[in-house]
């Protein structure tokens, strides 16, 4: 499909409920078509949908080596309750060949690099023979966020990215996980609304904004997977 058909489609697709957006893409890509998580409640939310429509694809994740514990335990909650048995995706070099190479602790120093090695290179070679992503980003999220759509062509990974839940609010998601009773890491209700590697996710105070334990102190928002080149 052409890049203007996709943005086509974005438009006619733009009001349309997240099931309706995986009725069509799942369909139209499978067997080439992949879900990611960072078992976030946003991404816990779409396999639910998932699952609850019949579907089976492969749901994949990054694990950086530098993961919550609470994260891998989620990921075994979820496999026992929605029957998700995840792909785990891992950088080429372990964290200590990263050092050896780069340094210790490179996230302190240069944490675009970091991310890059550890998050947005292995994700390339996963892609690399998919047509398709699903993602769970939203638009209330972060500025470039906002500038998604629902449907559109990815051009750092070369694939077909899918956002069903673009326009989905926070309120919308936590009150979607606590209508189905839903598992979700409970770091949430300690005060991490956002979770990525334990050395650059912190806490955040009342008030803050929802990444602001994101690469606390850093004017960086993203880890370079979700940017729009």
């Amino acid at each position: 499909m052409e890049q203007h058909d996709l943005s086509a489609l974005a438009d006619s697709f733009e009001s349309l409920a997240p099931q309706d957006i995986l009725a069509w893409a799942i369909p139209e890509y499978s067997p080439h078509i992949v879900m990611s998580t960072a078992f976030g409640p946003g991404g816990i939310v779409l396999m639910h949908l998932v699952k609850q429509m019949g579907y089976d694809i492969p749901v994949f994740y990054i694990d950086t080596g530098l993961l919550f514990p609470e994260v891998h335990q989620l990921r075994s909650v979820l496999e026992q309750t929605l029957g998700i048995r995840f792909e785990r995706i891992e950088p080429a070099l372990s964290l200590e060949e990263q050092a050896e190479q780069f340094g210790e602790k490179l996230w302190e120093r240069d944490a675009d690099t970091c991310c890059w090695l550890r998050k947005v290179l292995p994700l390339q070679r996963y892609l690399r023979d998919k047509k398709a992503w699903i993602s769970a980003i939203r638009a209330d999220q972060t500025k470039n966020r906002a500038k998604g759509r629902v449907i559109e062509w990815d051009e750092r990974f070369q694939v077909v990215k899918i956002n069903p839940l673009l326009k989905w609010s926070e309120g919308q998601i936590w009150e979607y996980i606590k209508r189905h009773g839903l598992p979700y890491n409970p770091l949430h209700d300690r005060g991490y609304p956002s979770l990525g590697c334990i050395p650059c996710t912190s806490p955040i105070e009342n008030g803050e904004d929802m990444r602001a334990g994101r690469w606390r102190g850093k004017t960086k928002v993203e880890c370079g997977i979700h940017v729009r080149t």
